[in-house]
């Protein structure tokens, strides 16, 4: 029996379970990976605190002493809101990427996930709903370290975390169409460079988008990340008006709907075909 051969047979039988979208399948994939998560819960929580509070130090205080105020805010309340949807994009959109294509790739978990009766929809919008949940806690935490130096906490921060696991569950989405789609580890060099770095750069979490060309500023309305980040502002600082809102908010969704779509899509011809 040749080596390929061999592999083959010890795949796990892959069932594609036509019907209804079930919930209780949904439910098992979370806390399946809430079960997981208690075994590397402190080095995803140092990872998920530092490194955002990290930034918002280092270019809150550094860049905030020579710039002062931004756009009618300090600099420092300017970058943390902006901050928290990026911390959201990262722990959303970078696990999604590495996580999913080496449980897909490496360790076939998908394959024996699916082998019970549990549909590629469901594991798709278990794992993102896993990844949002998380985000959406995570990415709360440069917003508490901008208030320990000075932003004025407001009710409409009550509804940053409800944002947050909204844009993560976006990007969690995204993460597994994309790592669905690339064919090795090397891609990710890729990804993680000409796709994560233009996106939060192009955001308007540094600097206002107003201050970039105008093809630029086109381009930004295609940007999810700033939508986000622009949520995030208008709910703590308030301004926003009700047709802006609608706008970030239906791009939000629309994104979500067309991400889920193609994740689910891709995932199906990847470990199902």
């Amino acid at each position: 029996m040749s080596l390929q051969q061999a592999r083959e047979d010890a795949r796990p039988e892959v069932h594609v379970r036509p019907g209804r979208f079930e919930f209780d399948a949904v439910r098992g994939v979370v806390a399946r990976e809430w079960i997981l998560y208690g075994q590397s819960w402190r080095a995803t929580t140092f990872a998920a605190v530092v490194e955002p509070t990290i930034y918002l130090l280092a270019f809150g205080f550094g860049m905030g002493a020579l710039i002062g105020t931004l756009a009618g805010y300090s600099y420092i309340d300017f970058l943390g809101t902006g901050i928290v949807a990026v911390s959201v994009m990262f722990q959303s959109m970078m696990p999604a990427v590495i996580n999913t294509f080496i449980k897909r790739r490496y360790l076939r978990t998908y394959q024996a996930v699916l082998a019970a009766p549990v549909d590629v929809r469901e594991v798709v919008t278990g794992e993102a709903l896993w990844l949002a949940i998380r985000a959406g806690v995570y990415g709360c935490v440069p917003l508490l370290v901008a208030i320990g130096f000075g932003l004025r906490p407001g009710p409409g921060m009550l509804l940053v975390p409800l944002i947050a696991f909204t844009a993560g569950f976006a990007f969690a989405l995204f993460g597994i169409w994309i790592s669905s789609v690339i064919r090795s580890v090397r891609s990710m060099d890729y990804v993680f460079s000409g796709l994560f770095t233009p996106l939060f750069l192009l955001a308007g979490t540094f600097f206002p988008v107003t201050e970039l060309p105008t093809w630029v500023q086109t381009l930004s309305v295609l940007n999810p990340l700033h939508h986000a980040v622009e949520l995030i502002r208008g709910v703590v600082f308030g301004g926003l008006t009700l047709g802006d809102t609608t706008l970030h908010i239906a791009i939000l969704f629309a994104f979500i709907v067309l991400m889920w779509s193609l994740a689910c899509f891709q995932m199906r011809r990847r470990v199902v075909s």
